[in-house]
């Protein structure tokens, strides 16, 4: 899978809870910062469902638009939106151009989508893109297995940025968590 600059985005499962964090900022190229506050995780589908993604933002776009009327056909089923997602994106030629990768999650379910066909559930109730992605990633590993009760799903996915942007040079502190 690619990896895509300018942007962490982290989605975590903990006691219950669901919720995923992303950064604000938006990098022209590799050298320049053009935005801190830009918001790369939203909720879908009346408040339900959480996406985010890493990549180019008009495709981004493009693709939260695409898999919003996925969920509306599938009646918010995400396995099958995202299923139905992946492979319009893969095997369509001018989709198959867009560079971004979306995490998708519900109550119970959370998947990364992917323009090369994969839709891929994780084991550990853990996904993280990006740049920062892997930095968040680790993070967020260790915050889940040793928190317990005391650290709620927010509190990981926000801590799991937190460490991200003090590593990674396209993540910032500018972190927008949202939770079912």
């Amino acid at each position: 899978m690619s990896t895509f600059h300018a942007t962490t985005i982290f989605a975590v499962q903990h006691n219950g809870q669901s919720a995923m964090s992303g950064d604000g900022q938006v990098t022209f190229g590799n050298a320049v910062v053009m935005k801190h506050t830009a918001r790369k995780v939203r909720k879908l589908f009346n408040g339900r469902i959480l996406a985010g993604f890493a990549g180019s933002v008009a495709d981004a776009f493009t693709l939260f638009e695409m898999f919003e009327a996925k969920l509306e056909e599938y009646n918010g089923n995400i396995q099958r939106s995202s299923v139905e997602l992946a492979k319009e994106w893969r095997s369509d030629k001018v989709l198959r151009k867009l560079e971004a990768m979306l995490i998708v999650m519900d109550e119970s379910s959370m998947l990364l989508v992917s323009g090369t066909g994969e839709v891929i559930e994780p084991d550990d109730g853990i996904l993280a893109i990006g740049s920062g992605g892997n930095y968040a990633l680790a993070a967020g590993r260790a915050l889940k297995r040793y928190a317990g009760e005391h650290m709620t799903a927010r509190d990981i996915a926000k801590a799991s940025l937190e460490t991200a942007g003090e590593i990674c040079v396209y993540t910032n502190d500018n972190i927008i968590v949202e939770e079912l």
